[in-house]
């Protein structure tokens, strides 16, 4: 079906998704008209195809599925268009003089004579050159959009940002070369790409096509699966991979990576006597991180005897200190950077307050950072001071283009100090190279930082592996707890933790109140034994609420994977209603209730947060783990509410919103840096490079009060013995020692 119309009134428009509401006059019927309508003003002239679709609140409407749009044509039109707030300083007032002035030959002098605007009392030179500009400008943008609009996989976010990149270039560069979106595009993926450039012909074996797709596999890496950079051999592995060609003694391959590195894209590196290829992107920001690392540690090192303020703290808490955690303490007072590692129960904790005593002693102003708000949350209670995550500390924001990397815009910085003498930061393995430089360029040279974390858990999500490279590196203190120091007599969790990490078959005869083991063959049986706990067993044992429960699942497909459980968690605690609204995606269907979690960094996603005296904090930013529940569902704005476990509440659009996840089941890797009362594991069989001793032990230690393992004793087994860690490649540790070397710092 096709409509004809004169857009009257935009009731609705999401600026990220493009969703319109709109009411559109078609002859003399007034029309509800919906769907993705970029730039939609008044008094244009709609052309569309669709269905009418019935609305269950709102009635009859008009989906769209492809439209064109074109400039009024009449006096009335062009007052509407001019007037709708398209143009910056063009009101209803002055559009009205300006149609009376001109008729229907206004937007024709706007664009191509703009000057003669100063005719109508009122338009200085100056306003007229930026009615003309204005004009011109949002033209242009029309016209880019409407054209990128043809291409389904491309949002109308991205369109927008594609248009802001290369302006009226648009056309021509993506005409001529598609896979440019790859390189200057966050978020374009290869296949978009491809898919445009098979529609224009562009050969398989082109070096737009072969450039792009290294590039794309050298980002993949690090944005998958952690790595900074990657051996040359692997790297023409992948690379034959997607593209379905082979490169080895590809001429045109040699041209390409010569290229990458003459327009400073890649570099080529040799580490331990092997080429490889590095971003330069992640090739600068490992060694700025490096070199600041080196400049805080700069700082001579002093031996001061803390025998009696560590006796002091003693017996003021009742607790008695290892020689490995004296060390530690002393370690971290002594010298500008320290890191301190050891698994659950080693004393971290306890240490962190003891050094915060001290530093307090001398006067020393210290905060307390952790990446994750959970991980923050838990902090602040333990150490009964105030901590922040990271990126609050630092005072995020957005700039639009101005943004750093994938880490948003500091107020503090390299010329703006973070404003502390010294900062402890837990959780350290969740640390990627990116915040951590963020973080080291707004602190003053003078800063102590100590780092503290689990070397054994899972690394980072995002690209490096800055704990593990700083202990391996050797060149900054680090003090290694081993000694089990908190461990109630009745619990297992702590004991069965490190026994994995050992390779020890965890005890599981459920005989302590703490981790249980229910026997399970089949996968359908471990998915239905999840689903009673959650759903019953566990709430009345601990007469607790169901949301509570974490289950944390090795992977995302399959029949315990988080995909499936999430549904099943989901019909059975918040099942559907006639009178709970429902908010549906192309992957999850959210209702008002619903356990969810963010899934990527968003820096210009707004939140409120409710103060005591009945008035708002507001922010920016809600980050990858946030968890929340659903609170409001809003048709009228086709958006979705959100109220995360601090009391933040924001609003997503459509677009937004497809950054959140149910999260009644979350996999291990996203647990990283959270507690949770009460941990749900499904033990299954699978990959030898997923199920490995290291996830478990993570999946282990993110519980509070109980574990509980459901599966087959065979496959605990080989999970427990399979000591696969993938490896991760990164420089950070070549690089403190390659700084220390020229220094002529001794091994």
């Amino acid at each position: 079906m096709t409509i004809k119309g004169v857009v009257e009134s935009v009731v609705f428009q999401n600026s990220d998704s493009g969703f319109t509401v709109a009411k559109v006059l078609c002859d003399t019927r007034l029309l509800t008209v919906v769907g993705r309508l970029t730039s939609l003003f008044e008094g244009q002239i709609i052309v569309a195809t669709g269905n009418v679709v019935q609305n269950e609140k709102f009635g009859e409407q008009f989906q769209v599925e492809n439209y064109t749009l074109s400039q009024p044509a009449t006096e009335v039109g062009i007052v509407k268009y001019l007037s709708s707030g398209l143009i910056r300083g063009v009101g209803p007032v002055t559009a009205r003089n300006i149609v009376e002035k001109f008729g229907k030959e206004t937007l024709d002098i706007i664009e191509l004579n703009p000057m003669k605007l100063t005719e109508v009392h009122g338009v200085t030179p100056k306003k007229a050159t930026e009615i003309g500009n204005a004009f011109l400008e949002l033209k242009k943008m029309q016209d880019v959009i409407m054209f990128l609009q043809q291409y389904d996989n491309i949002s109308t976010n991205m369109c927008i940002k594609i248009f802001n990149k290369y302006g009226d270039r648009t056309k021509e560069i993506m005409q001529k070369n598609p896979y440019k979106l790859v390189e200057d595009i966050d978020r374009v993926g290869f296949k978009t790409a491809d898919k445009i450039a098979i529609t224009l012909g562009i050969e398989q074996d082109s070096e737009y096509r072969i450039r792009a797709g290294l590039v794309y596999v050298l980002k993949q890496s690090s944005e998958r699966d952690g790595n900074t950079f990657l051996p040359m051999s692997l790297a023409v592995k992948e690379l034959e991979k997607l593209l379905g060609l082979t490169i080895k003694n590809n001429v045109v391959f040699d041209q390409v990576v010569n290229q990458l590195i003459l327009e400073s894209v890649v570099k080529r590196c040799v580490f331990d006597e092997t080429e490889c290829l590095m971003l330069v992107r992640y090739f600068n920001v490992e060694f700025k991180l490096a070199t600041k690392l080196t400049l805080l540690n700069d700082k001579v090192s002093v031996d001061q005897d803390l025998t009696n303020e560590i006796e002091t703290f003693e017996r003021f808490h009742k607790v008695k200190f290892h020689p490995d955690q004296k060390r530690a303490i002393e370690t971290a007072i002594n010298n500008g950077v320290s890191v301190i590692t050891g698994g659950p129960g080693t004393g971290k904790t306890t240490i962190i307050k003891c050094i915060l005593q001290i530093l307090k002693n001398r006067n020393i102003h210290t905060a307390l950072l952790a990446p994750t708000g959970r991980a923050a949350k838990r902090m602040s209670e333990s150490c009964e001071e105030e901590a922040s995550t990271i990126h609050r500390a630092l005072m995020v924001g957005y700039k639009g283009d101005e943004a750093i990397n994938d880490e948003g815009y500091f107020y503090y910085n390299e010329t703006n100090k973070y404003p502390f003498d010294a900062v402890i930061v837990d959780e350290m393995s969740m640390v990627d190279v990116n915040l951590m430089l963020s973080l080291l360029k707004a602190l003053d040279r003078s800063t102590k930082l100590i780092l503290v974390g689990d070397i054994n858990q899972l690394p980072s999500v995002g690209a490096g592996n800055v704990l593990a490279d700083i202990i391996r590196s050797e060149r900054i203190k680090c003090a290694q707890l081993t000694h089990i120091y908190r461990q109630s007599e009745a619990s297992l969790i702590i004991t069965n933790a490190h026994a994995i990490n050992a390779g020890i078959m965890p005890t599981i005869d459920n005989k302590c109140k703490d981790f249980f083991f229910e026997s399970k063959e089949t996968p359908q049986e471990i998915a239905d034994c999840i689903t009673q706990l959650v759903c019953g067993r566990i709430p009345r044992y601990l007469n607790m609420n169901p949301l509570k429960i974490q289950v944390l699942a090795p992977m995302r497909a399959g029949t315990c994977g988080i995909d499936n459980l999430n549904a099943i968690l989901q019909e059975k605690l918040n099942p559907p209603a006639s009178n709970k609204k429902e908010y549906k995606l192309d992957k999850y269907v959210f209702r008002v209730g619903d356990k969810v979690m963010q899934t990527s960094n968003n820096y210009s996603q707004v939140w409120r947060k409710p103060r005591e005296n009945g008035s708002f904090e507001m922010g920016e930013a809600v980050f990858n783990g946030d968890i929340g529940f659903v609170t409001g569902i809003f048709r009228e704005t086709d958006s979705v509410e959100v109220t995360f476990e601090d009391g933040r509440i924001t609003e997503y659009s459509r677009e937004d919103a497809k950054q959140m996840m149910l999260s009644y089941a979350i996999t291990i890797h996203k647990s990283q840096g959270s507690e949770f009362d009460v941990v749900v594991i499904p033990i299954i069989a699978g990959a030898g490079s997923i199920l490995t001793r290291n996830l478990l032990y993570t999946a282990v230690t993110r519980a509070k009060q109980m574990v509980v393992l459901v599966g087959s004793r065979k496959n605990l087994h080989i999970m427990v013995g399979n000591n696969y860690t993938a490896k991760r490649y990164s420089a950070l540790s070549i690089f403190l020692n390659q700084i220390a070397n020229r220094r002529g710092i001794g091994e």
